[in-house]
């Protein structure tokens, strides 16, 4: 497991702390420097062509290399090969990698046997569903999404994020889909998810994140104290 996240998620027990918040679908250098002066803990890069948030392997090592030390990086794969991630992953020096797509548990593993952070998203509305995490145990996060959308993620699809409840019971939950400054700390007080991830619901364009919306959400979302 990468070095990063284990201070931030091996929470002390009885002790409160904020949930963690992952700006996704950066593309420009000082925007995702701006979302980590905000407040943000992990920064989010998609690697899926169709998306239009889509960076290049040469954007991503740029915006990587800028970060924090102490900001780690997540790539977003949707049904990429193996040996495509990693190649990714070390021309980018990614820590995280997120897969959003009908990837199996193997590849997950395999992953994670690389020292790598894996985050694996399950929906509300498509299979892999909710109810599948017991079959991808070496992931870290386990990401809950609506998956209606034209996309697999970013479309601004709010749901009924009460469908995670038992998700955050069980794992590491990422709460995502829909989530924006004005509906997030009802969110996170409900479902009391570890992390929460954003992208369209903060964005001036698709791709450059609004840096004002960014604050409001990341305090947003940080208001709420989650005891584990």
């Amino acid at each position: 497991m990468a070095q990063f996240p284990a201070s931030k998620w091996q929470i002390p027990p009885g002790q409160r702390h904020n949930v963690l918040v992952k700006i996704c679908g950066l593309t420009l250098v000082d925007n995702a420097l701006d979302c980590v002066n905000a407040g943000a803990d992990i920064i989010g890069l998609v690697f899926f062509e169709k998306s239009p948030r889509h960076v290049s392997t040469a954007q991503a090592r740029e915006i990587t290399r800028a970060l924090p030390k102490d900001v780690p990086a997540c790539g977003v794969f949707v049904n990429e090969t193996f040996d495509t991630i990693m190649q990714t992953v070390s021309a980018c020096g990614l820590e995280i990698i997120q897969l959003h797509g009908a990837e199996s548990p193997e590849l997950a593993e395999r992953l994670s046997a690389q020292n790598l952070v894996v985050t694996k998203a399950f929906f509300a509305a498509r299979p892999p569903e909710l109810c599948d995490t017991q079959k991808y145990k070496s992931a870290d996060f386990c990401l809950a999404e609506y998956g209606k959308g034209i996309l697999p993620g970013g479309n601004a699809e709010t749901w009924d994020y009460d469908q995670a409840l038992e998700m955050a019971k069980k794992v590491r939950l990422m709460l995502a889909g829909g989530l924006n400054p004005e509906n997030v700390a009802d969110a996170v007080s409900r479902i009391r998810p570890h992390a929460v991830d954003v992208s369209s619901g903060v964005e001036k364009t698709k791709g450059i994140k609004d840096i004002a919306k960014v604050t409001a959400f990341i305090r947003a979302a940080k208001s709420v104290y989650l005891q584990p």
